[in-house]
């Protein structure tokens, strides 16, 4: 197969990756009367995401899609629909069952993209990375949406990643690759679960609260404990591979 047509392929991977969030976005106005601030929101997750893939895959990919990057586009368009009940929840009453439906499904499909790959023998570091992208973004969401009822400084687990891609670019020793962890995958994994579950309303107040703190300082040390390990190892020239406790499935 030529590079033309695999280029081919994969741009109609991201443009059915467009269709389905549209497509969810409509369902999800007929359900429950999706709102502006809905609309634009997941219209805003959709474009962007299908620009950043784009751009990336045209930039570096030598291979088909792979099925693996299909269950990670499909987990991309369930947490687009995530973050527009999100934003709709400020102008109306939170959908708490679509809403957890949705972000259900795709914490769940975050276990099987990884092993979808090994087993195809369709691993790489750009579908890791749009792994990790989607993970970031769910948990960002979903700060968003327990923040309204505990606090800002919930805001603090969705942004921590952000932070600190943002503050490599100013110290380069950042850019280390970090050698495997069971309990950064571990850490990880619990930042969705938590916010996910206090995010349900099945918690009395004082329980959320406790496990939302508890998360944001597991999450802490986590961030604490890889960056003590990059600067004391100083790999300030070696690639960015991850982000520390953001990559469960290849750190």
């Amino acid at each position: 197969m030529s590079l033309s047509h695999q280029a081919k392929l994969v741009r109609r991977e991201t443009a059915a990756g467009l269709a389905a969030q549209a497509l969810l976005l409509l369902l999800l106005s007929e359900a429950i009367g999706l709102g502006p601030a809905g609309w634009l929101t997941g219209a805003a997750v959709a474009i962007a995401t299908w620009a950043v893939l784009t751009r990336a895959l045209s930039r570096s990919w030598s291979r088909p899609f792979g099925p693996a990057n299909r269950v990670t586009l499909a987990r991309a368009t369930l947490v687009g629909g995530v973050a527009a009940l999100v934003a709709d929840s400020y102008e109306s009453p939170p959908p708490l069952t679509a809403l957890v439906a949705l972000a259900t499904v795709a914490l769940i499909l975050d276990a099987v993209d990884g092993q979808v790959a090994r087993r195809t023998g369709t691993s790489s570091k750009l579908g890791a990375r749009f792994d990790m992208e989607v993970d970031a973004f769910l948990i960002l969401v979903l700060s968003v949406f327990v923040a309204t009822s505990l606090g800002v400084w919930v805001l603090l687990i969705g942004v921590m990643r952000y932070g600190f891609v943002a503050a490599a670019r100013f110290l380069p020793w950042l850019n280390g690759p970090l050698p495997p962890s069971t309990a950064r995958k571990t850490v990880a994994a619990l930042q969705g679960v938590i916010l996910l579950t206090t995010a349900s309303g099945l918690l009395p107040y004082a329980p959320a609260l406790a496990a939302v703190i508890a998360a944001l300082t597991l999450l802490t040390w986590s961030f604490a404990r890889d960056i003590a390990w990059l600067r004391r190892t100083g790999h300030g020239k070696a690639p960015l591979v991850a982000a520390p406790a953001a990559q469960p499935k290849n750190a």
